[in-house]
């Protein structure tokens, strides 16, 4: 579903990507793991369109990704941000249809949102609330509500359980696999979390010094020969 081929980007003559390749298969979920400072979150952005690469190749459902097709993939996509990233003077019912209000009415798009908050465990009595209303874990499941509100083919999810408790982030875990499972949808998570990785991951992919070190799935990873990999699992200072 998403390819990357030789993905370069350095800021201010400062390398950040340094020659990407990565597959994420159709329908599958991708979990990238890799120290702050990796370049996560920039591999995210040229996915989306939000940064150019210097060098390299992105594909997306078999076309090439440029600035002239960028709208057209991202009405495609959905994003779980971190820190859900809601407009704190919107309702959340707002918040969750807040691409839909372009395309249908307000009672439609509020009737989808509802449906959308049901999908991810939240009541009704929610939708009228602002966000600061929420708890940390409620602000995560209505981010996931306006990431599947548009019922996308790809969803991105960035650092899902920062800033939740154990069993908040296991729940919010939990409710991720079982969206993408029942959506059929391709899905690209970047995290620290180990939990998260084994919840949610169908394949691994580490990123170090700007390149794609290791990749296999979570169960090859705990058996893994490099010693980035086994750092970062067990945490230790030195590999």
């Amino acid at each position: 579903m998403i390819t990357l081929n030789g993905i370069h980007k350095a800021f201010d003559n400062k390398p950040v990507l340094r020659g990407v390749d990565l597959d994420v298969p159709r329908g599958q979920s991708m979990v990238v793991i890799g120290a702050s400072g990796s370049g996560k979150s920039v591999m995210l952005k040229c996915i989306l369109g939000l940064v150019t690469p210097d060098a390299g190749r992105i594909t997306i459902d078999g076309q090439a990704l440029t600035p002239t097709n960028r709208d057209h993939f991202l009405a495609d996509f959905g994003m779980l941000f971190q820190g859900a990233a809601l407009f704190d003077s919107l309702p959340v019912w707002q918040n969750v249809a807040f691409r839909l209000l372009r395309t249908h009415s307000r009672a439609k798009a509020r009737d989808i949102a509802i449906a959308k908050l049901a999908r991810v465990g939240l009541e009704a009595d929610v939708a009228d609330r602002l966000p600061a209303e929420l708890s940390g874990g409620m602000q995560k499941r209505a981010g996931l509500a306006r990431a599947i509100a548009a019922d996308p083919k790809v969803i991105f999810f960035d650092e899902p359980t920062t800033g939740l408790d154990p069993i908040r982030a296991g729940t919010i875990n939990a409710l991720i696999r079982e969206v993408v499972t029942d959506l059929g949808v391709t899905s690209v998570t970047i995290t620290h979390d180990m939990t998260s990785v084994t919840a949610i991951g169908d394949h691994v992919a580490m990123l170090r010094d700007g390149a794609i070190v290791w990749s296999g799935t979570p169960q090859q990873m705990q058996q893994a020969d490099d010693r980035y990999v086994q750092q970062f699992i067990t945490g230790a200072p030195h590999p």
